[in-house]
């Protein structure tokens, strides 16, 4: 059926909206795919609305290009039938086992645009329920490669790192980088922005340095000086991941295998041959025990054994935050301080030497650890931190104190005297982002105490930085409202019999 065209910014699904009358035409209802033929032809979930008069049809922004037409032309929009993919969702929704062929298709068809938003939504919600085993996250992850480009590095091994994520703070990265790279290996690091966290890696690098490069910069700048901290999002590396992830973080659920996947293809992309993979654990965090967290190390190693790619785990502590920065130059400064030569905060500097130590002795270095504590000591690693900042376009010449923090401030005081029993990583984050963290730079949080220290009332919790007055100010608020420290006294309960008379 020929029905002239409109062209309108409606959304990130590709969409076509006629009347019902022209609906009826063509034998198709609410949310049916219809197929589009221009001088390209592409299919499109339909809508049914009286916003459009019989004999035209407005068309989602996003398929100008794929049918290759312009506002006025007259298209021929008929049903199309539902992919093959469909079938193979309701399999994992029935606990089916799928093929790599059925898994294949299911990705091709997200890329594509031929699923909803609402399928995708299935598909996320079948793996959360019923799982996959090994042979079919391994099929996954390669089938998300498969979408997008790859790195072929002319020098190997290619190590990498990666950390699970849900502890404010993580601020290792380029402390690792600079670390394994000064010690003449080649570690290319792709990192994400924060989605759900107050900071991710690429939001605080990018205060000091370029983070969005193309791959063939990433191979360039990784090979000549041994390291990159580069953003991954401005890569054309298992593109579905990012797509299925705007799906997923809605929906507030991160299936397994999903997140094994996302992870092992951003790594298996980028050419990496030997992985550490950071398992932050602890209560609030995505891994809450050792047990679980010993499951997704088991997970990771025999993923990374059906994909050819050496994987240890690194199990680590995440009881409260690494630091005591959070939010992009407040964790800029904390982590160039401590290449500078600063001795604090301690659980910075162990967990990046921790993680390092163990790439230096997949490389086959003993008591890695202690050598990589050598090479941080020793300024080598600010040395090689200053060529990585240089080569993306950054000040060879940084130093911490050129990362201001944002000029508004307000300090969060203990109503009590006691100890630190507990700290909330969750309040901290959202407390953070009330501030402006990680859109505003300067926005952010500096914790003065942790777990454990001795706290008298009146004394400084931490202190909230901002750009904005008014944000700082919610900022408080909110954690006047959530309280993310427990101050509790060394007796905790006091348990006596019944009196009698």
């Amino acid at each position: 059926m020929k029905i002239k065209v409109k062209f309108l910014d409606i959304g990130t699904e590709p969409t076509v909206i006629i009347s019902k009358e022209d609906s009826l035409k063509i034998g198709a209802k609410d949310n049916d795919r219809v197929k589009i033929d221009g001088k390209g032809s592409t299919t499109a979930l339909l809508n049914v609305s009286d916003f459009v008069s019989p004999g035209e049809a407005v068309l989602s922004g996003n398929l100008r290009n794929r049918i290759k037409a312009s506002d006025g032309d007259e298209l021929n929009i008929v049903y199309a039938n539902s992919p093959e993919s469909v079938r193979n969702i309701r399999k994992k929704m029935d606990s089916g086992k799928l093929s790599k062929e059925e898994i294949s298709a299911i990705v091709a068809d997200i890329l594509e645009n031929r699923l909803s938003k609402i399928e995708i939504s299935a598909w996320l919600t079948a793996l959360y329920i019923n799982g996959m085993d090994i042979e079919e996250i391994a099929a996954f992850t390669e089938a998300m490669v498969d979408t997008g480009d790859r790195v072929e590095f002319d020098r190997s091994p290619v190590y990498d790192f990666h950390s699970m994520g849900g502890v404010p703070g993580n601020k290792i990265t380029p402390i690792v980088v600079s670390i394994v790279a000064a010690a003449g290996l080649m570690l290319p690091k792709t990192s994400s922005r924060a989605i759900s966290s107050a900071c991710g890696t690429s939001d605080f690098v990018e205060t000091f340095c370029d983070v969005e490069m193309d791959a063939e910069t990433l191979k360039r700048i990784s090979e000549e000086v041994g390291g990159v901290l580069a953003w991954g999002g401005a890569m054309n590396l298992a593109p579905v991941d990012d797509l299925v992830i705007k799906v997923e973080h809605p929906l507030g659920i991160n299936p397994r295998a999903q997140l094994l996947a996302s992870i092992l293809s951003k790594k298996l992309a980028i050419g990496a041959t030997h992985l550490v993979v950071d398992i932050p654990t602890g209560s609030g965090t995505k891994v809450p025990t050792i047990e679980v967290a010993r499951e997704y190390a088991r997970d990771f190693m025999d993923l990374g054994d059906k994909l050819k790619i050496h994987v240890e785990c690194a199990i680590t502590y995440a009881d409260q935050p690494v630091g005591s920065a959070i939010g992009p130059r407040l964790e800029a400064r904390e982590c160039i301080r401590i290449l500078e030569g600063e001795k604090h905060p301690l659980s910075v500097i162990e967990k990046a030497c921790d993680i390092a130590g163990i790439i230096l002795e997949m490389e086959g270095m003993t008591n890695g650890g202690e050598r990589a504590r050598e090479i941080l000591d020793s300024g080598a690693a600010m040395k090689k931190f200053r060529e990585i900042v240089a080569a993306q376009g950054g000040n060879y010449d940084i130093k911490s104190d050129d990362l201001v923090p944002g000029e508004f401030t307000a300090a969060v005081v203990s109503t009590k005297s006691g100890y630190v029993h507990t700290i909330s990583n969750k309040d901290l984050v959202s407390v953070a982002k009330a501030a402006g963290s990680p859109s505003d730079k300067g926005a952010g949080i500096m914790l003065m105490m942790k777990k454990g220290q001795r706290v008298e009332k009146g004394d400084v919790l931490f202190e909230i930085y901002g750009d904005n007055e008014a944000k700082v100010r919610r900022a408080k608020e909110l954690s006047t409202k959530y309280k993310p420290y427990d101050i509790e006294g060394m007796l905790l309960k006091r348990v006596a019999p019944p009196r009698t008379r």
